[in-house]
């Protein structure tokens, strides 16, 4: 599409756009579940590279690092210029990088794996991420949430496919996985075709007389706004680092479970993160991104401070409750910063992801080198006080009262 060519959504009714959006969920669920076996395999790679909790950290800061830097680079230039293509080829990326887990023999090895599957990510995430708006007749909320939910479904199987498959037989068995790679691939290259035949029709029509491509606020309130989104963020995804890099290893130290125990309470705990994933973004289309915004980062603090006081069953039942309610944030948080700057889909999306990725593998590092100091236990303590930050929601504006609806940008 050429240079400032306008982005139609697809009609609301339109089943074609529907199906799109169930393919790129999936894809999303295919793409995540691949990325998913890499912290899934920790305990594994622990004990077959005498690795310490800060090395540990290191691998995901590696990934996360990569994701972070590059998805704004990539969402801002495919702004001006979409790369329909791009989704195949980051998925191409994640093979790669799946590959060299696979094969690692050395440290730097699974750096250099860490390192590749983080750019498959960088790359497919933006792309995807409006090629769901542009599917999403309108309904922006509900389109990044069904987005959304594949992924975290995706999150949620890589534990129980490592621990039926890699844990019991070793990390060269992650090559089987590479199929559903191919298989993404495939699906990807087709759903680029789609995407590259509406942006050829969208950029023919006349623009909507609804749409803006400005926003209604001043610069320093957007800067200000944008400032609250990120901590927001930081408070979820630093707490959520904690969870899914070392939930197992909290439940094997504090509780005395196996290792394949702890992948399927790590499992139930993503489940409920992908579960909570598609209420946040149709709830915000009703009644605003603002108060799903609220009542997830903010709300689910109670539940935090108690966890790890819990026993286990009430530790995995917790977990869960705090799965389903943070999970909801982040549509609600990517559909407000898109209607904070219309026009910049792709660049928000990059930076709401990129920050996502670099939260979460900042909070391993420094998590796991706090562990190492200290304990598994005490980095639990000090993570459940995170979502207080919150309270920052408070100095969001108010979209809707500009809009004339609850927090929607005009279809």
């Amino acid at each position: 599409m050429p240079d400032g060519a306008t982005e139609t959504p697809a009609p609301r009714d339109d089943p074609t756009a529907m199906r799109v959006l169930t393919a790129l969920s999936f894809a999303h669920l295919l793409n995540d579940t691949l990325q998913s076996l890499i912290p899934a395999l920790y305990p594994v790679l622990k004990d077959s590279f005498q690795l310490s909790f800060a090395q540990i950290g290191l691998i995901t800061f590696t990934y996360q690092l990569t994701g972070s830097l590059l998805q704004p680079v990539i969402g801002g230039y495919t702004d001006r210029r979409p790369l329909p293509q791009s989704l195949a080829f980051g998925m191409g990326f994640t093979l790669t990088g799946l590959v060299l887990f696979a094969g690692a023999t050395h440290f730097w090895m699974l750096l250099l794996g860490a390192l590749v599957t983080g750019t498959g990510s960088a790359i497919f995430h933006p792309e995807a991420s409006r090629l769901a708006r542009l599917a999403s007749g309108g309904r922006h909320g509900f389109a990044q949430s069904l987005f959304q939910v594949g992924g975290n479904l995706g999150s949620s199987l890589g534990p129980l496919a490592a621990a039926a498959v890699i844990v019991p037989r070793g990390q060269a068995h992650l090559l089987w996985f590479s199929l559903l790679a191919l298989g993404g691939i495939v699906l990807l290259a087709r759903l680029g075709r789609w995407y590259r035949r509406h942006l050829v029709s969208a950029s023919s029509r006349p623009k909507p007389s609804g749409s803006r491509t400005a926003s209604p606020l001043p610069p320093r309130q957007i800067a200000l706004a944008l400032a609250v989104l990120a901590a927001l963020i930081f408070s979820k995804y630093f707490y959520l680092a904690s969870l899914s890099s070392y939930y197992t290893f909290y439940l094997i130290d504090r509780f005395g479970v196996s290792v394949q125990h702890a992948q399927i309470f790590l499992f139930v705990f993503l489940f409920a993160v992908a579960a909570g994933t598609i209420i946040g973004g149709p709830v915000g289309d009703r009644i605003g991104r603002k108060y799903v915004i609220w009542a997830s980062i903010l709300g689910v603090a109670p539940f935090t401070l108690a966890l790890p006081y819990m026993n286990l069953t009430g530790t995995v039942l917790l977990s869960a409750v705090i799965g389903v309610v943070l999970a909801s944030a982040f549509s609600a948080i990517l559909v407000y910063g898109q209607e904070l700057m219309p026009g910049k889909v792709g660049m928000i999306a990059g930076l709401f992801f990129g920050l996502a990725f670099g939260m979460a593998g900042i909070g391993s590092a420094l998590l796991g080198k706090l562990a190492d100091h200290t304990s598994i236990a005490y980095v639990f303590h000090v993570c459940s006080f995170l979502p207080l930050i919150g309270l920052l929601t408070a100095f969001l504006p108010d979209l809707h009262s500009r809009d004339g609806a609850a927090g929607r940008q005009p279809d």
